[in-house]
């Protein structure tokens, strides 16, 4: 351990001796590191909360969808890049039959578009209006207070009745009690029942102004996109999520004239599924990560070998004497090799501590909660560690070549 410490304190007696130099280095270090702690503090908290959020929302539940890809997908319009044109549309006869096994508790059904919605002299352009069966409360948690949601008779009846979010009121009402007031969609006058409270989550302060009707009261009055109706499915108390999903899927495939070996035209989603295409998202956002703070580990590298060369320039003499009294070329290759990885492990660990404090503060007064993973923290300090290594290797090989009567000699 003795020529780890030694080379531990000439390092720490070079930062003292060359401030401005050290500081350059350690500053482009410190940028990497601290880039590295923000966005991975952000990005766990962010999936932290969305992994709670799937938590609190009908756990057991599963989704049944015309077409599913997780990650990001592009399509230009193409056969070859639209794949959900393959697949037909989740018909309402497929969501009857569903509702019917013995293994399914309910099926609630949504579909979605954006309409005018307008009270008195007030109108709202493009809300998000969405088409919804009775039990969509137990499907997307929260709470309807003040008022209530729309019953199973008015959800049969195509009632034209509206739950509407507090977005929505705020900027309808204004203060007014919205309770049996009546606003129209799409040109279509219906009564306000409720006010919907959605769960609370880091994305509940960003939801969009909201209204949501009856299944059969949309299809009925309001122009959407035809073919893209989801189904939420809830498996029976006494029925395994995984048998009622492969009892859903032998009834679609039945009524769809699938052969055994013909692939499913739908798909069926658990949350964790859904979980999984959102960390595939939140993927791309680490590789963004890993992009910046190269940049500034990159800085910082150049920074070591600068810095490094100017110091094997100053000590020739030294090395001389060192070689000159039996140390071997590891021996010197060694020592110049952890004063580099000690530059740029404290620059890592200023970075560090910066970082930590910004996300500290961006949990405190934002809505994003930000934590440090463990991870996040080997990674900088190893990140930091391999830069000094890495970069300080060619000064430290030619420290580590020098002919020792050469050095000796050197003025």
């Amino acid at each position: 351990m003795t020529p780890l410490f030694e080379g531990v304190g000439i390092a720490l007696a070079s930062l003292r001796a060359s401030k401005g130099r050290a500081a350059l280095t350690i500053l482009g270090v410190a940028i990497g590191v601290m880039v590295v702690m923000i966005i991975a503090s952000m990005i766990s908290g962010i999936n932290r909360s969305v992994s709670n959020l799937f938590e609190q929302i009908a756990p057991r539940t599963f989704l049944v969808w015309r077409f599913f890809q997780a990650g990001v997908t592009i399509s230009d319009g193409s056969d070859e890049t639209s794949p959900w044109r393959r697949n037909p549309p989740i018909s309402e006869a497929e969501a009857d039959r569903i509702s019917a096994l013995p293994s399914v508790r309910y099926v609630t059904r949504r579909e979605e578009s954006s309409a005018r919605v307008d009270v008195a002299a007030r109108a709202l352009e493009s809300v998000n209006v969405a088409g919804l069966s009775h039990q969509w409360i137990e499907v997307n948690g929260g709470d309807v207070y003040p008022g209530r949601s729309f019953t199973r008779m008015e959800d049969l009846a195509n009632s034209r009745v509206a739950v509407i979010n507090k977005k929505l009121e705020a900027q309808l009402f204004q203060g007014r009690d919205p309770i049996g007031q009546t606003i129209k969609i799409a040109g279509v006058p219906f009564e306000v029942i409720g006010v919907y409270t959605p769960p609370p989550s880091l994305f509940s302060g960003a939801t969009p102004p909201f209204a949501g009707i009856p299944h059969g009261a949309f299809v009925k009055y309001v122009p959407y996109l035809k073919g893209w109706m989801r189904l939420a499915v809830a498996p029976a108390t006494t029925v395994s999520q995984q048998q009622a999903m492969e009892e859903v899927s032998a009834a679609l495939r039945s009524m769809r004239h699938l052969k055994p070996r013909q692939e499913n035209t739908f798909s069926i989603i658990t949350q964790d599924k859904l979980l999984d295409s959102w960390n595939q998202v939140t993927g791309v956002f680490f590789l963004v990560m890993i992009a910046l703070s190269s940049i500034g580990l990159m800085v910082g590298g150049v920074g070591v070998v600068a810095i490094m060369m100017i110091s094997v320039t100053e000590r020739t003499r030294e090395i001389g004497v060192r070689k000159a009294l039996g140390a071997t070329k590891s021996a010197i290759l060694w020592q110049f090799l952890v004063e580099a990885a000690t530059l740029t492990l404290v620059g890592g660990a200023i970075g560090m501590l910066v970082g930590g404090a910004v996300a500290w503060l961006l949990s405190r007064v934002t809505p994003i909660p930000a934590y440090v993973p463990v991870w996040s923290v080997v990674v900088a300090l190893a990140a930091s560690a391999l830069t000094g290594i890495g970069f300080g290797l060619y000064p430290a090989n030619r420290a580590a070549r020098l002919d020792p009567v050469e050095a000796l000699r050197y003025e």
